[in-house]
């Protein structure tokens, strides 16, 4: 059995067919090997800032969500580690049933709410901007209302956009983790603020070719052995940033940064992937000790002592996975 699934992985997944097409914002796109363009050592070594975000749930159940999230920046120039910002908050979300005014009938529905609790550095958004809907098509999964913790996704991205905003007056470049594309409600507000200096490094992308094969991966065996920047359309690329890196990346906005990112991407722990990355990524993280310390610092407390009882509504596969 083990034998004939992996035939059909090698005859479905890695065969590559002579001729094949990106699948990209509903357009069928050629692959051609002159959209290689090499990427060359930069001339100049000018100011990125890379921003990533953290998050960790603190106490969840149907009806509310308190989660901590942490937004980081650092400055390079010549890879030299400049100035650092970080933005640290507590989101607290709630249920509540609301009025709707949709095209000018009222209708009941459920809506999801949040409070802000900053904890270090300014506020970056606004509680307005999180209101939403669960059953807003950008956050719910199926014909089921979006879990309350989705909004907690939100506040990350929303809070990742704000903070580069407010730095791309200060530096020459800045790179986001993940894309440029807005895909919750009210998240144009934000990138419609961002300049034409802003760019994002996504580590996954699900672009497909007509044929159902992975352009990362066509794409570096079609060139594996060298650096470059691959077009795609409008501002979105795929980069391989290190000639002897496995990975292959997409990259949304400016391509006069990939100079930079590519001498920013010499690191042994991730060959290829910009060091300025890495280092926010860690920086911003929240791991399972901290959110563990976190949690406990308001259930130990008396006046919380009833939040228990909305625990054990939603923590049931906790318990079953204790067991195992």
């Amino acid at each position: 059995m083990i034998t004939q699934i992996s035939l059909a992985i090698k005859e479905k997944i890695l065969s590559f067919p002579s001729e094949d097409k990106l699948l990209f914002n509903n357009k069928l796109i050629q692959i051609d090997k002159t959209n290689f363009i090499p990427i060359n050592t930069p001339s100049t070594f000018k100011t990125i800032a890379f921003i990533d975000g953290g998050q960790a749930e603190i106490i969840s159940a149907g009806n509310f969500c308190l989660s901590f999230i942490r937004i980081f920046a650092q400055v390079f120039q010549n890879n030299q580690k400049k100035e650092s910002f970080k933005h640290e908050f507590y989101l607290l979300t709630t249920a509540k049933w609301n009025s709707n005014d949709l095209n000018g009938s009222k209708a009941e529905e459920l809506f999801y709410e949040s409070k802000i609790f900053p904890i270090l550095g300014e506020k970056l958004i606004e509680e307005d901007d999180l209101l939403i809907s669960s059953n807003d098509a950008t956050i719910k999964s199926g014909v089921e209302r979006a879990a309350i913790s989705k909004v907690t996704n939100i506040a990350r991205r929303f809070s990742e956009l704000s903070l580069a905003v407010k730095l791309q007056e200060k530096v020459d470049f800045i790179i986001l983790d993940g894309n440029l594309d807005a895909t919750y409600k009210n998240e144009n507000k934000f990138t419609s603020k961002l300049n034409a200096n802003v760019s994002a490094l996504a580590k996954t992308s699900s672009l497909f070719t007509v044929s159902g094969n992975s352009p990362v991966v066509l794409l570096n065996k079609i060139n594996p052995n060298s650096c470059w920047s691959y077009f795609v359309d409008g501002k979105t690329y795929f980069v391989k940033l290190h000639e002897k890196a496995k990975h292959v990346f997409r990259f949304d906005g400016n391509k006069e940064v990939l100079p930079l990112l590519a001498a920013n991407s010499h690191d042994a722990i991730f060959l290829g992937y910009p060091y300025g990355l890495i280092h926010t990524d860690k920086f911003a993280r929240v791991s399972n000790e901290e959110r563990n310390a976190l949690r406990m610092q308001f259930l130990l407390r008396k006046e919380n002592k009833e939040i228990m009882d909305y625990l054990s509504t939603s923590n049931a596969h906790e318990v079953l996975d204790k067991l195992g």
